[in-house]
């Protein structure tokens, strides 16, 4: 009797796409079923898996959430991913389900095939290659919220003839897809949902569903089970580089950092300066945790072009000493410096 591999579903989607919040809500509807996360980070510090501790310890135990935060996940397969799976799926219980959430800047293409390597194939297989867009930046023209200056970019450089890393990145998540999740529709006219549904639909194959929904509310039960095997199927999962002859690939136009600081005054004036900072920096994306004077829970907050969302998610541990972690991610070339004064509040 062949032996049963543990179904693992990739969820991807580009910054700010809203890939965590379905991933809570899929923890929040497991019915049961015990899944384990390998978070990515794109970063120096894990907030996405901060985020998801706080949907309680009977979903989310400690044993079962994985942060890797050395780097893009499709960047550190051998060094990272591999022995991580490994020692996930040979522990005596392993869990039913694991579901990876990748950095908002990671090719989904090289973490797949990394389900090929010895060491897992036999024990675990690619269920299914969920992609989560953003709608309403796309039916702006978008992508995410720097789309434009990227386009600027390009104009202004006459050696450079070929897409910019965020159209490719785009191309690449939806090339790989299994399933596309359009999110965020209640913020978004029922023709910009038609038009932007029907542009999916036309560039992936008709195979590839496309689910709307708004808020992550998604019953997990149309994302798990799949049963694409992806790893047996990368012929017509290939990225741009893949399809021009190339394999080769990296994110030099991209930068991450993190600003940390202790409490801040309000949670008015932090989310303004926010703000602010975001669109004088032309930030692609904030995201992180917040003490805000006085009060007893953290301040969770993503920052995506002008929207600037938070909400307080779970009360200071009396082990912890309430800090702000806030993580930073833009073009390459961003000032570090005047980002974190801004940040920070500090004077001149």
């Amino acid at each position: 009797m062949a032996l049963q591999k543990i179904p693992a579903t990739v969820v991807t989607g580009f910054l700010g796409a809203g890939k965590t919040t379905l991933i809570r809500e899929m923890l929040t509807n497991a019915n049961g079923r015990r899944i384990a996360l390998i978070i990515n980070e794109f970063g120096d510090v894990g907030v996405d898996g901060d985020i998801l501790k706080g949907c309680g310890e009977e979903l989310c135990r400690e044993e079962d959430i994985v942060e890797l935060a050395n780097g893009c996940i499709c960047c550190t397969v051998a060094d990272d991913f591999v022995p991580t799976m490994s020692k996930l799926i040979s522990r005596q219980d392993p869990p039913d389900h694991i579901v990876i959430e990748t950095s908002g800047l990671a090719l989904p293409q090289p973490l797949v095939k990394a389900f090929n390597w010895p060491e897992i194939s036999t024990k675990v297989t690619v269920d299914g290659v969920v992609t989560v867009v953003d709608g309403p930046a796309v039916a702006d023209g978008r992508f995410a919220h720097d789309h434009d200056a990227v386009d600027a970019q390009r104009a202004a450089d006459p050696e450079l003839d070929h897409e910019s890393p965020l159209e490719e990145l785009y191309e690449d998540q939806l090339a790989c897809a299994d399933m596309i999740i359009l999110h965020k529709t209640d913020l978004m006219d029922e023709a910009q949902i038609s038009t932007v549904s029907d542009e999916l639909k036309a560039s992936v194959p008709a195979s590839v569903s496309v689910v709307k929904t708004a808020q992550g509310k998604i019953d997990p039960s149309v994302l798990l089970g799949m049963h694409s095997a992806a790893e047996q199927d990368m012929d017509r999962r290939k990225s741009h580089h893949e399809q021009h002859g190339k394999e080769d690939h990296d994110h030099d136009d991209f930068e991450t950092f993190v600003v940390e600081f202790a409490e801040t005054g309000t949670r008015e004036e932090l989310l303004k300066r926010i703000a602010s900072t975001v669109q004088r920096h032309e930030i692609l994306r904030l995201k992180g945790f917040a003490a805000v004077a006085g009060t007893p829970a953290r301040l969770l907050i993503q920052a995506v072009g002008s929207r600037v969302n938070s909400y307080f998610d779970q009360p200071w541990a009396e082990t912890e000493t309430p800090r702000t972690a806030l993580v930073v991610i833009g073009l390459k070339g961003l000032n570090a410096e005047a980002v974190t004064r801004d940040l920070r509040g500090d004077s001149n």
